[in-house]
């Protein structure tokens, strides 16, 4: 690649973070196929057990379907590029295709946060304004805050990459497993003020528009539980543990990904440079699902009943 180039006619970029696997590659590649599988079929799982049951219609699942909806989103754009990646000798990626992993990337994580924090406010509401829950936070009000996340985070990302695809670079090498804006914008050889203004501005956004509603809401919980009485505590526990576990789960991931990108970690083990990077990329689509099915009592419920149905319907075949 020359010195210099635009983005327009840069083709393609070189992640040199992979190391060479050897034949452990088809061990590798066969291990993030089945996570990436049991990703996709347990998330969907829950999606469609949601949508199909009438007794789940309510906003917290509304919410809820959207998480998972969201984590099925994230997780297809990066494991099937870091199947491809294991198998190949030359780990490069197409401009064009490296943009497109970068909108889905951090538009997932945008709609993750943003999800957690309606998600806490719902949970305000249902503990500390019973009364008022179905009059504020009707199904309808519930879709329209959905689609507001999806739309607000993609307009974000949207705005980032066209910052972005303006600079001239000189270079074309990622020190990553995968692509990130911030890395492209180093290697830019012009100024990049505007973008690093705008990155300013829109990690501010990132952070504070889904922290302000969660703090708040988790503010007027607790003053709540410590004036209530032991029942309503355990209640306010059992339902805002899964939220909090997840929650922190993602905000430890994205902390880990963001020191990686900002500083040098050449003196990290590969192995634990690795696991860092696909951290969240792993564990928060993994983890939805099993503590939010797991520990919500109606899904729970309807999923031991769906097991039971076809166990019976098994039984009767036979």
């Amino acid at each position: 690649m020359t010195v210099n180039s635009t983005l327009s006619s840069l083709s393609y970029f070189i992640l040199e973070a992979y190391i060479d696997l050897g034949t452990l590659q088809y061990f590798y590649f066969a291990i993030t196929l089945t996570v990436y599988t049991a990703i996709v079929v347990v998330n969907i799982l829950l999606i469609v057990l949601i949508c199909l049951n009438r007794t789940l219609r309510e906003p917290m699942y509304m919410f809820l379907c959207s998480l998972f909806m969201n984590e099925v989103y994230g997780s297809s754009s990066l494991f099937p590029f870091l199947l491809v990646q294991i198998l190949s000798d030359i780990h490069a990626v197409a401009a064009p295709f490296c943009f497109l992993q970068i909108f889905c990337f951090y538009s997932y994580v945008n709609i993750e946060f943003c999800n957690l924090a309606i998600m806490s406010y719902d949970r305000y509401l249902a503990i500390c304004c019973p009364l008022k829950y179905n009059s504020v936070m009707t199904f309808s009000r519930a879709g329209l805050f959905v689609v507001l996340i999806w739309l607000y985070s993609s307009v974000r990302c949207i705005i980032n990459i066209c910052l972005s695809l303006r600079l001239t670079l000189c270079g074309n090498v990622l020190s990553s497993l995968f692509c990130h804006n911030y890395l492209i914008v180093k290697l830019a050889c012009v100024d990049t003020e505007l973008n690093n203004i705008f990155g300013l501005f829109s990690t501010t956004l990132s952070v504070l528009v889904p922290l302000l509603p969660i703090i708040y809401s988790y503010a007027k919980i607790l003053s709540i539980c410590f004036s209530a009485s032991s029942k309503m505590r355990q209640k306010a526990a059992s339902t805002c543990m899964p939220h909090l576990a997840s929650l922190l789960n993602f905000a430890f991931g994205c902390l880990f990904e963001i020191l990686q990108t900002r500083f040098d970690m050449t003196s990290v083990p590969n192995a634990l440079r690795f696991f860092l990077s696909l951290y969240f990329g792993i564990l928060q689509p993994l983890l939805n699902p099993i503590i939010f099915g797991m520990r919500m009592s109606k899904i729970r419920n309807i999923f031991k009943d769906f097991l039971h149905k076809k166990k019976t319907a098994d039984i009767l075949k036979c």
